[in-house]
């Protein structure tokens, strides 16, 4: 065991409004198997995902940006054909891929694309092999997920939630393909979400001096050292007092902007209620009138934060800073201020 964040709540479990709670809590811990080199849940309730949240801008960006490399480098041409394995995280690529000229796999297909969808697979063994079967001689899997080195180099412990099932390293993410006929031939690596690899898989894979480079990055990270891994405890303690500590000591008001899955481990293991952060605001019609998981945290509009008083705006989701600037200008114009949560437990603040 190399992480243990305790009774959390469903990271997706958004309660009615007028549901007081409390909510339902479940231990959320991660064991890494010395075997295979695989960091995963060591247990889940199984708990649907019911409440969609606004797909941000900059994961649209990243989708129209992985999409021009392959066709750039020709892993997507037209006539070819493609499926998806879809995910909760995001809309679906493979509409976007037939605007291109592609066309949906009726059988096996040129193209398979996974955005996030290994993530939310119980059974890793069969999700990978049911990728490999759907793939056509000579064709292309694309993962697109977070490694386990990303999450060490970056102290992303949050990454750990409820339905988030695995969390491949790529050396053994390339061990585990090539027992299905498969192996890793390209890393690319992007900063959304603070780190994000875009896999290609082949059945000839011939990785060149930069994904070779990718896989011995993550080795030296730490993907491999049952010891390294079992830092991500301390940074998940530290920083859960961090947080609450920037709170208790905040002379403004403080409000959260993002309540998105990922926020709830870092609320919840924090010990931040209400008191503390009275309001979290977030795009999603769906989330708004609900509360944060296991709080009394309630989610408002964004639209409240820009007509009402000045505060310091806590930004759960970084990567979306230019997106709310340019959505909300109000905010600032009103003596509001952006906060990046990294920028709080960085101690930048």
């Amino acid at each position: 065991m190399v992480l243990d964040l305790g009774a959390q709540p469903g990271c997706e479990h958004f309660a009615e409004p007028g549901d007081p709670g409390p909510d339902p809590v479940f231990g959320l811990r991660m064991w890494w198997c010395t075997g295979c080199g695989l960091a995963q849940l060591a247990e889940d309730p199984g708990l649907p995902e019911t409440v969609r949240g606004v797909e941000p801008e900059a994961m649209r960006n990243q989708a129209a940006k992985v999409l021009s490399r392959l066709s750039a480098e020709g892993w997507m041409r037209a006539g070819e054909t493609a499926v998806e394995f879809g995910s909760p995280h995001g809309s679906a690529w493979l509409p976007k891929v037939l605007a291109r000229g592609l066309k949906r796999a009726s059988e096996r297909a040129d193209l398979v694309l996974d955005v996030y969808g290994l993530l939310h697979e119980p059974d890793q063994e069969e999700a990978l092999r049911r990728r490999a079967e759907q793939l056509a001689p000579g064709g292309l899997l694309m993962l697109q997920l977070f490694s386990l080195g990303s999450v060490l180099r970056h102290g992303q412990w949050d990454e750990l939630r409820h339905g988030h099932y695995a969390y491949w390293s790529l050396p053994a993410l390339d061990q585990a393909l090539r027992r299905h006929g498969l192996g890793i031939h390209r890393v690319w690596s992007y900063p959304l979400a603070g780190g994000t690899a875009v896999v290609l898989a082949t059945h000839d894979p011939q990785p060149d001096k930069e994904t070779q480079a990718a896989c011995a990055e993550e080795v030296a990270a730490g993907v491999t050292d049952r010891d390294a891994l079992r830092a991500l405890q301390e940074r998940a303690d530290t920083d859960a007092a961090a947080l609450r500590r920037w709170l208790e000591d905040r002379p403004r008001r403080v409000v959260g902007y993002g309540a998105a899955s990922r926020s709830v481990p870092l609320l919840c293991h924090a010990g931040v209620d209400v008191e503390l952060l009275p309001a979290v605001a977030d795009a999603s019609p769906d989330k708004q009138g609900r509360r944060i998981p296991g709080t009394r945290i309630p989610v408002i509009p964004p639209s409240y934060l820009a007509a009402g008083q000045p505060a310091d705006m806590l930004l759960l989701l970084p990567q979306l800073l230019d997106e709310v600037r340019r959505t909300w200008p109000e905010i600032e114009a009103r003596g509001g201020r952006w906060i990046s949560v990294n920028d709080v437990l960085a101690g930048r603040t």
